[in-house]
């Protein structure tokens, strides 16, 4: 297998970081100071394209001869945006509205190498559906998985048919980064 060229991940996810290390890619953590914005004028594709370029364009700017990566992930549901919860009333709100019923996942990257003036951005969108649970199942399921880091409440990378009924899309991309457009992205940026 041929060597993949290091990167930096502008994102604390412990999810993206699993799955890029799952991957054999060579990369290494630095999250980006930057705050992430919903503007309700924007789209949920507008939204994480928006923020995935503000963190990889922050980190670029401190590194312009590395590649950086960017990405954001969010639930949209019925024309609202789920990002995190901010605390477990919350995330029990979330999970609740998204209770038996489906909801797209959707994620935005940004790759920039600044040096060279090379810049690929995508989004990606899954649809999944939630099977019905009663509210102390979903209050059990909340605690068993600690949702305050993670959009929509839930965690698919855990699930293991709990609460996940179906997903029709990459799987990855519910995780946190859709890695099967990634690694097409990521091998074009480098032949370009």
């Amino acid at each position: 297998m041929l060597k993949r060229p290091p990167f930096i991940l502008a994102s604390a996810s412990p999810r993206r970081r699993d799955l890029l290390a799952e991957h054999d890619y060579e990369f290494r953590v630095e999250p980006a100071d930057v705050i992430e914005v919903a503007p309700p004028h924007f789209s949920p594709g507008e939204t994480v394209l928006y923020n995935a370029r503000l963190k990889a364009s922050a980190l670029a700017s401190k590194y312009p001869g590395n590649l950086v990566v960017g990405v954001d992930t969010l639930v949209a549901f019925e024309g609202r945006i789920f990002g995190k919860p901010a605390d477990m009333p919350e995330a029990e709100r979330m999970l609740s509205e998204l209770n038996g019923r489906a909801h797209a996942v959707f994620s935005g990257v940004s790759l920039i190498r600044r040096s060279s003036g090379q810049e690929r951005a995508f989004i990606e969108v899954t649809q999944v559906r939630f099977r019905v649970l009663s509210a102390e199942g979903r209050r059990a399921y909340l605690q068993r998985i600690g949702p305050l880091d993670k959009a929509g409440a839930y965690a698919a990378q855990d699930d293991n048919g709990e609460i996940i009924e179906s997903v029709e899309g990459s799987f990855s991309n519910v995780v946190g980064l859709p890695m099967e457009t990634f690694g097409r992205v990521i091998r074009e940026f480098y032949n370009e």
